[in-house]
């Protein structure tokens, strides 16, 4: 997700866009690999990763609003201090158990209002899954 300005002149602004990669899902891209996304202010943005895959843009509105969450774990510790005394011995009795997961807290980051949809353009340079080594 992109955390853009819309405009410089409006306070300070933000405005949030979740960017739909469509296809490009399902391509090996490393997880740290180089991108350039140039033209949010227009209408089709273009979005290069690794200097060799190029996609195009569209914006589309969504239905309601899209929330979009962090996950946080919560230690032990944490969780005595939120909870009441009866709260915390039936606490501390479920985290001495060796098996039980970390539990995991969401916080609301952002709402999101748009959602910009990447297709790939066809002269882009994506390998073909399909094609056959000789």
């Amino acid at each position: 997700m992109e955390k853009t300005t819309i405009d410089p002149a409006s306070d300070g602004e933000e405005d949030y866009v979740l960017l739909d990669l469509g296809d490009v899902s399902l391509l090996d891209i490393p997880p740290n690999a180089p991108y350039v996304l140039s033209g949010l202010d227009t209408m089709n943005p273009v979005l290069t990763i690794c200097d060799k895959i190029k996609m195009v843009g569209e914006y589309e509105e969504t239905i309601g609003t899209c929330l979009t969450f962090a996950e946080e774990e919560v230690s032990v510790v944490e969780e005595e201090e939120e909870a009441g005394p009866s709260e915390t011995i039936h606490r501390t009795a479920e985290a001495v158990a060796p098996n039980r997961a970390p539990r995991k807290e969401l916080k609301p980051i952002a709402s999101v209002h748009k959602i910009l949809k990447f297709k790939l353009l066809p002269d882009s340079a994506v390998p073909n899954s399909t094609s056959e080594h000789t």
